[in-house]
């Protein structure tokens, strides 16, 4: 007891701070956030990486009080700190956090910076805040509107309609907080360039006699895709920029109409699309052009019972099936590249799966990739002891163990377990490459043009993509 005692530290000698204080980063970047929305915690280490315990005379925010940024220094939150203790060869924590209102403001974001100044004069040092703000329309619940389908059970609880906003442009961006509902007899139009956010458990429903257009358009520069429509989860931190399941879904009732999709890009959603349709042979319930989805908690485009073309899409990443096809219907599918190199968990489903448990009027394959991480990426279920099993690939390439000589009918001068060479499947860039075997393999096709504008030959490559010699 007697050396225990003896060796405890009774007292400190703190010496001032001498400016040589070092930080873990020369500045602090707090990632974009929307208006009025909190961001998340950073954090900023400082450290005293000499022999002597010493004291920071002073830690402040440089825009003081009017700063829109938080600190909490080792535990305590406040906006000056005096006398802060820091033993040597030891650090503290800063925390940051940061809400801006720029909702009044004549642009719409803005670069909002400060800093935290540490002691004053020759001792000075700076570490610089950085935060973009965005400016948004919110759109939210004012009541819940529940929505029930025929059975009148309840299938949207959080819902709210879109009176007075069936117009999104590329003014602003859109956040989404429980599902929008399209009114009755009325058309969502979405203007090219235009961003939509939404938070969790939350999308759009397209409910009956109502219609979504999407105008989206061809871009020039690939990685911002200016003219692109993006449907996207409401966290922007970099972190959450592939991270599945972050809102609900783009849901198409069966008694909604002309429901048209140009360009448009549905990434992190819990199902992308989910169309519902009636097995008609007459109407149909979506035509979906040059359009990517990805990162989909469980399917990328779920179709049921429904008449869907789809020339130049993309649908890539997801935690089941890339596509699925349930209950029937009518569908033409014509260049597009359905690859499913889901790495996250484990994945049960093919890229797509046709679930024959009625009949299946019709369903075409043309010129399109069906590739994937697996040893067979199509799955065909016949649950409905009827004869007709309505399906056909026509210059396709495939990953698939199917004996596709077996019924050739079926299979028309398909290409099986061949490699696609995809530019990128981690970060589901499914351009192809010069080694390509899907390249000059297509069937005259009407469709000119490929996803991103290029011109497709006379003997087109198969896929959404046409390789472009770079």
């Amino acid at each position: 007891m007697v050396v225990f005692g003896g060796s405890c530290r009774k007292d400190f000698n703190y010496q001032e701070s001498t400016g040589n204080l070092s930080f873990s980063k020369d500045t602090v970047y707090l990632d974009t956030v929307f208006t009025n929305i909190s961001s998340s915690t950073y954090g900023l280490k400082v450290y005293n990486e000499s022999n002597i315990d010493i004291s920071i005379p002073t830690i402040t925010l440089e825009n003081g009080i009017d700063s829109k940024y938080r600190i909490n220094v080792d535990g305590q939150s406040g906006s000056i700190f005096t006398n802060t203790p820091l033993f040597a060869n030891d650090s503290l924590y800063i925390f940051i956090e940061t809400t801006v209102d720029i909702s009044e403001s004549t642009i719409n974001e803005i670069l909002y910076t400060d800093a935290i100044v540490f002691d004053n004069g020759e001792n000075e040092q700076k570490v610089p805040l950085v935060t973009l703000v965005k400016d948004a329309i919110f759109l939210y619940p004012k009541e819940n509107t529940i929505i029930k389908n025929t059975n009148e059970e309840e299938i949207i609880t959080n819902g709210f309609i879109l009176y007075d906003e069936l117009h999104f442009t590329n003014e602003k961006s859109y956040v989404i907080y429980g599902y929008a509902i399209i009114p009755e007899n009325e058309t969502l139009q979405i203007d090219a360039g235009a961003r939509v956010y939404f938070h969790e458990a939350s999308g759009i429903y397209v409910q009956k006699n109502s219609s979504l257009i999407i105008n989206g358009a061809i871009s020039n520069d690939n990685e911002t895709l200016e003219n692109e429509v993006i449907f996207q989860g409401d966290r922007l931190e970099p972190e959450f920029s592939d991270d599945p399941g972050q809102w609900g879904s783009v849901w198409l009732s069966k008694e909604s109409s002309n429901n048209q999709i140009t360009n448009l890009t549905i990434k992190n959603a819990t199902i992308g699309l989910y169309i519902e349709g009636d097995n008609s042979e007459t109407t149909t319930n979506l035509t979906i052009h040059n359009t990517q989805i990805y990162n989909s908690a469980t399917y990328n485009m779920w179709c049921n019972a429904s008449t869907i073309t789809a020339t130049n899409v993309v649908m890539g990443y997801s935690g089941n099936s890339s596509l699925i096809i349930v209950n029937g219907g009518n569908y033409s599918f014509e260049h597009c590249t359905i690859a499913n190199y889901w790495t996250s968990t484990f994945r049960s489903g093919t890229a797509l799966q046709i679930n024959n448990n009625t009949l299946l009027n019709s369903i075409n394959f043309t010129n399109c990739i069906i590739d994937g991480n697996s040893t067979n990426e199509i799955s065909l279920i016949d649950n409905s002891n009827i004869t007709n099993f309505n399906y056909n690939f026509k210059n396709c390439l495939l990953k698939t163990t199917i004996d596709t000589t077996e019924n050739s009918s079926k299979y028309i001068t398909v290409y099986i377990n061949e490699d696609a060479s995809f530019k990128n499947t981690n970060k589901n860039s499914f351009n192809i490459l010069e080694t390509s075997f899907a390249i000059g393999k297509g069937s005259t096709t009407s469709i000119s043009q490929d996803i991103l504008g290029n011109s497709r030959s006379s003997n087109p490559d198969i896929g959404a993509y046409q390789y472009i010699l770079e």
